[in-house]
């Protein structure tokens, strides 16, 4: 190789972006040694090694430590080269599949707060909603008056030993419109809103009706969503679905706790 190819560490710097500080530790520590060092000392770089700095850039951003990298790039191989970046491809999968969760939770969390700021809580509302998947937990137990939170928690549990993401709002439900009316603070079972559930709410026309209190209060709900119905002649044909769209998440006053009350309907 001539001289005439080779880079000096200024301008190796200038074309990699990185500092020339950078570069003589990456020297020191024998992670990108210099092809040639000069009389003066002065270290010198070969073009192809811009490809070698720029793959231990995309090492560093996936956390390779420098001293695995360093031990990579002594021994190389096509087989090691492989098996790392096999290796940081699926770190770099389950961190992509962890974003993608946390802006799906953000994004329904959002959903619920807007819709909140823009409702009319004296109102019972007819409405169409479209299928929505959920996570539809196992039958409640509320035997011996056994309270609203430790049901709760039994789901949650459930929950974790499925290895679900708790972070998605947690809602009630109730099988039909008649055990809504006589037991409106004790769920059938919970639900989780997580989009990737095997239960379906189903798309439909539904009634919607809203009050404020804390988990398990649901005040004259269940008897305003029955009096609009046989007002208005409408079959009440699904079960009930209740989710609380400001929580702890958005509101200090526990008594002012948003919730909001959903069943299918047919004329």
């Amino acid at each position: 190789m001539l001289d005439s190819d080779l880079l000096s560490m200024k301008e190796f710097a200038k074309y990699t972006g990185f500092s020339q500080t950078n570069l003589r530790y990456y020297d020191e520590i024998g992670l990108l040694k210099p092809v040639k060092r000069g009389e003066n000392n002065y270290r010198y770089y070969s073009a192809q090694q811009i490809v070698t700095i720029n793959m231990i850039n995309v090492l560093r951003s996936l956390g390779t430590p420098l001293n695995e990298i360093a031990e990579l790039e002594s021994n190389r191989t096509p087989e090691l080269i492989l098996d790392q970046l096999k290796r940081q491809e699926r770190k770099l999968t389950a961190e992509l599949r962890r974003i993608y969760e946390a802006q799906s939770v953000i994004h329904i969390y959002s959903d619920m707060i807007e819709a909140g700021l823009h409702i009319n809580e004296d109102k019972v509302i007819e409405y169409e909603a479209e299928d929505m998947p959920i996570v539809l937990g196992p039958k409640t137990d509320f035997e011996d008056n056994k309270p609203f939170y430790e049901a709760f928690l039994e789901f949650c549990e459930r929950m974790k030993q499925l290895g679900l993401n708790l972070s998605y709002p947690v809602g009630g439900y109730y099988d039909s419109m008649d055990y809504f009316l006589e037991h409106p603070s004790q769920p059938s079972r919970f639900f989780l809103g997580d989009p990737k559930g095997g239960f379906h709410k189903m798309a439909g026309r539904y009634l919607r009706a809203y009050t404020r209190g804390y988990y398990g209060v649901l005040n004259d709900v269940p008897t305003r969503i029955a009096d609009y119905a046989k007002e208005h002649s409408l079959d009440i044909v699904g079960p009930v679905y209740v989710i609380y769209l400001h929580d702890e998440l958005s509101v200090k006053d526990p008594d002012q706790y948003l919730s909001r009350a959903s069943v299918l309907i047919k004329k």
